[in-house]
């Protein structure tokens, strides 16, 4: 055979493949390769919106937690001013009824002492009635000067 037909036989079966993979082969591939950049066009545009998301969300999350922070601090100082107001309440009242306490106290110290000093009263009249007793050497009759000792209680 002749190199120039071989040549030539070569390039029309060159060009047929170049035909068969053109009408056949390359579709598909160029389908699939159409494809593939598709899908990774679509996780790419899903991870950008899942990233803006997530910035979203979290710039909810600070907010709420924010927020909630405010809500806290408020409580607390509404806590603590009822705790003081409370205590204040409490003080209060305790110091009330201490006084209540101390002017039942001395009340009470009031009644002692006059009722003491009734009883010394007594005592002395008692005594001076004895001391008059021994100075007259004669019995004094307590009845009869029932009146005198009432004048004698009244002056001591």
């Amino acid at each position: 055979m002749n190199i120039n037909a071989t040549l030539f036989i070569q390039m029309i079966v060159f060009a047929i493949l170049v035909w068969f993979t053109m009408k056949f082969v390359w579709p598909p591939i160029t389908k699939a390769l159409d494809e593939r950049a598709q899908k990774i066009a679509d996780g790419l545009a899903a991870a950008d919106k899942a990233k803006a998301e997530l910035s979203n969300a979290n710039a909810r999350v600070e907010s709420e937690l924010a927020q909630s922070r405010n809500e806290t601090a408020s409580r607390l100082a509404d806590a603590e001013r009822r705790a003081n107001g409370i205590v204040d309440e409490a003080k209060a009242r305790a110091t009330e009824e201490g006084n209540k306490i101390i002017a039942a106290a001395k009340a009470e110290a009031e009644q002692q002492a006059v009722k003491a000093r009734e009883a010394l009263r007594e005592q002395v009249a008692a005594l001076a009635v004895k001391g008059a007793e021994q100075i007259l050497r004669k019995e004094v009759n307590a009845g009869v000067h029932a009146d005198l000792l009432s004048r004698l209680k009244t002056e001591l």
